[in-house]
């Protein structure tokens, strides 16, 4: 089967923000999703700014509904106004810290209640970069771990069940993980084993990021080899290279220096073109019955040179690996004492 990547050619020739490359608005509008999935709810992490922000906005115009987990309620009004003054009876929001787990189970319990026990999709999208220091959660779980892929994790394990039981055949469920290109370089497995608080190895914040995204993916690639079959189909992505409010953690000067390189300011997207691979995996007819696959641009990912670089396009062999991705998930499981019994 050839991999699908129906948007390369707007993609041959980047010239920054607002080039030719699709929108998510875009990618609704060719897929004909204008107000076509009422009735559908969808849980989207991470709205409040950045492609999140674009991922939501595109959304609503299908008619799903959307719940908002949110970090801080007050300041997510301020910040989702503009979609709340035209969809307020879409968009239903729940106060949750992807970094805490008690705070990411209380958010699970409000949302089931209210949707009801019906869930759709799943979008994992929040999470940050920085913190040059090694900084440890209340739960004493590494910052980028615990915000980039443990609490996506523990949040998807408590929103299994509905997930699974909303999922059909003629509408198959999905989870939708966002990562990142830099997961070419993670290395969860290293000296130190599966070190992932980094008790016994040196902390790097790259490499801190690197290992989480890369769990992330191992994420959706178990999920797809689990419940497949059960129609709940996961995917990964990575959005493209944006200059938002995520990357306030490591500083404007850094940021500055990233986007004064020619190269890297050529393949930089708007937000809105970042949000684009998010929307088609989440709703996009491609994806629909099949998951289990690393997309960007929106399109699916084609092997690419292990060069560890983090701005380098394709897929490499440790991002799919069944058996660090047992590991991982069997450890996590553990850890958080869900899914056990499943396996």
């Amino acid at each position: 089967m050839p991999v699908p990547q129906p948007y390369a050619h707007l993609h041959t020739s980047p010239n920054g923000p607002g080039d030719v490359r699709p929108t998510a608005l875009q990618i609704i509008a060719d897929d004909s999703l204008t107000n076509a999935l009422p009735g559908t709810n969808i849980v989207l992490t991470g709205a409040t700014a950045g492609i999140g922000f674009e991922t939501a906005r595109a959304l609503l115009t299908t008619g799903a509904t959307l719940y908002l987990p949110v970090r801080n309620l007050e300041s997510a009004k301020t910040d989702l106004s503009a979609l709340l003054s035209e969809h307020a009876s879409q968009i239903h929001l729940v106060e949750m810290d992807i970094s805490a787990l008690s705070s990411v189970k209380r958010a699970a319990t409000e949302l089931l209640a209210i949707m009801g026990g019906k869930i759709n999709t799943f979008i994992a999208n929040a999470g940050m970069m920085g913190f040059s220091e090694r900084t440890l959660t209340d739960d004493g779980y590494e910052i980028n771990f615990a915000t980039n892929y443990l609490g996506h994790f523990y949040l998807f394990h408590l929103l299994k069940d509905a997930l699974l039981s909303s999922a059909s055949p003629e509408k198959p469920s999905r989870v939708v993980i966002v990562s990142s290109s830099v997961a070419r370089g993670g290395k969860i497995h290293g000296e130190a084993g599966y070190d992932y608080n980094f008790t016994h190895s040196a902390y790097n914040m790259h490499t801190a990021y690197s290992n989480a995204k890369l769990a992330s993916i191992y994420l959706t690639n178990s999920i797809e080899r689990r419940y497949g079959s059960r129609n709940l189909h996961a995917t990964s992505l990575h959005p493209g290279v944006m200059d938002t409010r995520f990357s306030r953690y490591v500083g404007r000067e850094f940021v500055a220096m990233l986007m004064s390189n020619p190269a890297i300011a050529r393949i930089v997207k708007s937000a809105e073109q970042g949000a684009a691979t998010t929307v088609w995996a989440a709703v996009g007819r491609e994806w629909e019955n099949r998951g289990g696959r690393y997309l960007e641009d929106v399109g699916e990912a084609a092997e690419g040179v292990d060069d560890e670089d983090g701005f380098g396009v394709g897929f490499v062999k440790r991002m799919y690996d069944v058996d660090a991705e047992e590991r991982v998930w069997g450890d996590m499981c553990g850890l958080l004492g869900v899914g056990v019994a499943e396996d």
